[in-house]
């Protein structure tokens, strides 16, 4: 009777394959359907990144021994390129003497300061402006008048009204970062779901609340952008400012061992400065990283 029922079913239906292979079949089910559920894992950003970083080595390396080989065969004058390995043995030196460290620390110091007050006065603004579209339409023409305006063409007029010293470099340093903050926490504020907006304020939810619960947390990635581009920007603009009017600091290195024809110590320079950039951008991707938790894991470049 048992083996009855196997074979046609309780329904009396014929089930020619029951049995053995039913049994093989059903004990699969749970774990198919297991895997199916199972969401599948993403790589974590720091693997991405790792990934990334690893990819561009051999490049990277073709690039410094072509640098090394060029000079030594007469593709380049020897004098004004020199090989890899004598730029390195003057930044050595120059690490050595303390003069790299003192110069380096100077211009570190005039850009911090001029991004930091960018920072203060970029992201308040920016808020505003993202958040109240009146006030945007007041002041956006104004903010689009100097943002297009050149900050090296603005230097000559800094040094006439703010002299030779550190406030005119300071505050051309102030100029270069402020906009590109401002822009992109425009940008991140007006990308924020407005149900999340509709849903604090159905709650009864204040505006300072509303700012540093949602707007704020939801533009932090948008706002980094505008960091990294900042940043950039003002080393760009102090070492300008530097090469122009100064008597210390990275940009004064650089273009005094140009007119003095110590190649091996101006391309030195360059590659501090190339470095400095380098560890700043990724002190602020991991920044982004750490301030975005809360959104999950994903893949991200380091450009």
């Amino acid at each position: 009777m048992a083996y009855l029922t196997e074979k046609f079913g309780p329904a009396g239906g014929f089930h020619p394959f029951a049995g053995a292979g039913e049994a093989v079949a059903a004990a699969r089910v749970p774990a198919i359907k297991a895997r199916a559920a199972a969401p599948r894992a993403k790589p974590s950003r720091r693997g991405a990144s790792f990934g990334t970083f690893v990819y561009g080595l051999p490049l990277l390396g073709l690039f410094f021994l072509t640098w090394e080989i060029a000079p030594r065969l007469g593709w380049l004058n020897r004098i004004f390129f020199p090989p890899l390995s004598e730029v390195l043995v003057a930044w050595w030196e120059l690490l050595a003497s303390g003069v790299l460290v003192e110069h380096v620390g100077i211009s570190l110091q005039r850009a911090a300061i001029g991004f930091a007050l960018g920072v203060v006065v970029a992201i308040p603004l920016g808020l505003l402006m993202g958040r109240y579209s009146l006030f945007e339409k007041v002041s956006d023409l104004l903010v689009q008048t100097l943002r297009n305006t050149s900050q090296f063409a603005l230097l000559p007029v800094f040094i006439l009204l703010l002299g030779i010293g550190e406030e005119s470099k300071v505050a051309i340093t102030f100029y270069s970062s402020v906009f590109f903050l401002l822009v992109n926490t425009i940008s991140g504020v007006k990308s924020v779901d407005p149900l999340l907006i509709k849903a604090a304020r159905s709650m009864g939810t204040s505006d300072f609340d509303l700012f540093r619960k949602i707007i704020l947390p939801a533009s932090i990635p948008s706002i980094v952008a505008g960091a990294r581009l900042g940043v950039k920007s003002s080393l760009f603009a102090v070492i300008g400012a530097e090469m122009l009017a100064a008597k210390s600091g990275l940009g004064f290195l650089i273009q005094n061992s140009q007119l003095m024809m110590e190649t091996a110590d101006m391309y030195a320079g360059i590659l501090t400065l190339t470095v400095i950039g380098l560890v700043v951008n990724y002190l602020l991707v991991w920044f982004e990283r750490w301030a975005t938790a809360w959104k999950g894991q994903s893949e991200s470049s380091l450009i």
